[in-house]
């Protein structure tokens, strides 16, 4: 026997446990609908995911959330936040700034997360807000979400640093074929060996901590002068911290933008929470440890660096002020050790974003969003979702291969940055919106188990009109994010994905039913895993 649900469109709308679904019971998928009953859910039950299936636990969720945050920013952005400020007393503001934009979204990530706890991410609280027009902000994020190759970028770093940790030097197709081997390394572990792939998120997870943390002791030998330098070169940056200071707004722009992409990540357990035990505990415990342990890290790790390098060599290191690090405190054959050291690193981001976002295209699949929804919503065929890895995958690899030398690391760095400003500015307005009575008035019941408080969430709403807007003003001469490309480049194209999912939107909702003399009606259905999918129905009119 099959089961089916009905959704009622004009239903009200409220919180998980006072929600009114219509459930239906046919002898098969093609008898009538008939009867129905109130269902209600408590929050850790919303999503009717059986508990067999709930394999995450508070240590995973941790090191999920720990190694997204962690990929390569911090080994490779403080050179870069440095030349946009100018001094390093400004440098390490911008940082704390960073820590604070980052901890507000953590906060309003955990409100919708303990709110709606499913997996999805910013696809299930986007489809809860915004109803008018009816599935258009869902069809621009869907977009965004199947064709942005978010993994791609730490991929790429990946590719360079192992093959300088085996003593190579990196050359196009060398680091492009390293990089596909590392996306496609992940793809089938966590396709096929769903335990051993979250076990070595969370082996390469601790081998992170302790990396930062090494960096961190041992700054404190480089601050009290123990620096393997002759006397006349070590560095003396905190003696005028805010000497060289750059007043320039875009010093601002440049540096703060790049501050915060290497925070991006608090939110990676919110696509998988259908697989989380116990999410609401889990998510309000992970989410703050995970962020707490990063902040500490970062400004500590930062701390370390201006201890060691001089200002002049780490504001012309491009990306290798931490390989400066280690062989100014470790000797000249320590920077190779730093290089296995960044490539691993880098692989623990690319398997935690991966694992994340094949649970945001499985996820689409069940709303049915991208179709064949049967195909992109299965568990198939070892209870993971290897449909929606793959798609992420196929991204991946045609962006590795396709993107110019040089400015492939930067061009998905933004790429992919950019429009998660737009969404998260979004995701916060929406928030702010259940805040207030309109919500009630409109048929919200928003009460969740955890709240941000309404300054948080419009402090986050404002940090990302800014950096929707900031990437537009022309960058100060040598900034430019490309070698060579133009620097609005990937504002442009991040725009024309959203304009990819509106135009779907329109031929999917307004031009084939209008054609076809039908209408479109959501259902859900219960798979033969036990997982539920959304399937649109075709009504004749």
């Amino acid at each position: 026997m099959s089961t089916s649900k009905l959704l009622g469109d004009h239903a009200k709308r409220g919180s998980p446990a006072s929600s009114l679904l219509i459930e239906v019971e046919s002898v098969s998928e093609a008898s009538s609908l008939s009867g129905g009953r109130i269902h209600s859910r408590h929050y850790d039950t919303f999503d009717d995911v059986p508990t067999e299936k709930r394999k995450i636990g508070l240590v995973s969720a941790i090191f999920i959330i720990f190694n997204r945050l962690v990929g390569t920013g911090i080994f490779a952005t403080p050179s870069s936040i440095l030349v946009a400020s100018g001094s390093v007393g400004l440098a390490m503001i911008m940082w704390v700034m960073g820590a604070l934009i980052a901890t507000a979204g953590l906060a309003v990530y955990v409100e919708y997360g303990t709110g709606l706890p499913k997996s999805g991410g910013e696809l299930t609280y986007l489809s809860y807000v915004f109803i008018k027009p009816r599935y258009l902000v869902v069809a621009c994020y869907a977009a965004y979400a199947a064709i942005m190759p978010w993994p791609a970028g730490n991929s790429t770093v990946f590719g360079e640093y192992v093959l300088r940790a085996a003593g190579r030097q990196p050359t196009r197709w060398s680091q492009g074929g390293a990089a596909v081997g590392c996306i496609t390394f992940a793809f089938v572990i966590h396709s096929f060996y769903l335990k051993w792939g979250l076990r070595l998120q969370n082996t390469l997870g601790i081998i992170k901590f302790f990396i930062l943390l090494l960096i961190a002791i041992s700054g404190f030998a480089a601050l009290a002068g123990h620096v393997k330098l002759p006397e006349d070169q070590k560095p003396h940056n905190f003696d005028n911290i805010f000497e060289g200071t750059n007043t320039s707004p875009n010093a601002l722009v440049t540096g703060l933008y790049n501050v915060i992409w290497s925070f991006i990540g608090y939110s990676n357990i919110n696509y998988s929470l259908s697989e989380v035990r116990n999410p609401v505990r889990t998510l309000k415990i992970a989410g703050p440890t995970a962020m707490a342990a990063v902040t500490v890290a970062y400004i500590a790790v930062n701390t370390a660096y201006f201890a060691a390098v001089s200002k002049e060599d780490m504001m012309n290191s491009g990306r290798t002020v931490a390989a400066m690090y280690f062989r100014n405190m470790f000797g000249p054959s320590a920077e190779r050790t730093l290089s296995l050291f960044v490539a691993l690193s880098a692989l623990g981001n690319v398997l935690s974003v991966l694992f994340a976002l094949g649970r945001v295209n499985q996820e689409m699949g069940r709303m049915g969003i991208l179709p064949p929804s049967r195909f992109w919503s299965s568990n198939k065929p070892r209870d993971a979702p290897a449909a929606g890895l793959f798609l992420q995958w196929s991204v991946c690899v045609i962006l590795i291969v396709a993107a110019p030398p040089g400015d492939a690391f930067s061009l998905v760095l933004n790429l992919v940055s950019y429009p998660l400003a737009i969404i998260n500015a979004f995701i916060s307005a929406g928030l702010l919106f259940l805040y207030t009575p309109l919500a009630k008035s409109a048929g919200f019941e928003w009460a969740p188990p955890f709240r941000a408080s309404w300054p948080v969430v419009l402090f986050f709403f404002l940090s990302n009109v800014f950096l929707t807007i900031a990437p537009l003003v022309p960058p100060l001469p040598g900034l430019n994010p490309y070698k060579s490309l133009p620097y609005w480049l990937h504002v442009a194209l991040a725009l024309g994905v959203f304009a990819i999912g509106g135009a779907y939107w329109v031929f999917w909702v307004h031009v084939l039913p209008r054609f076809g003399r039908y209408r479109l009606e959501r259902v859900l259905e219960v798979q033969d895993d036990g997982i539920q999918r959304s399937v649109f129905k075709k009504v004749p009119l």
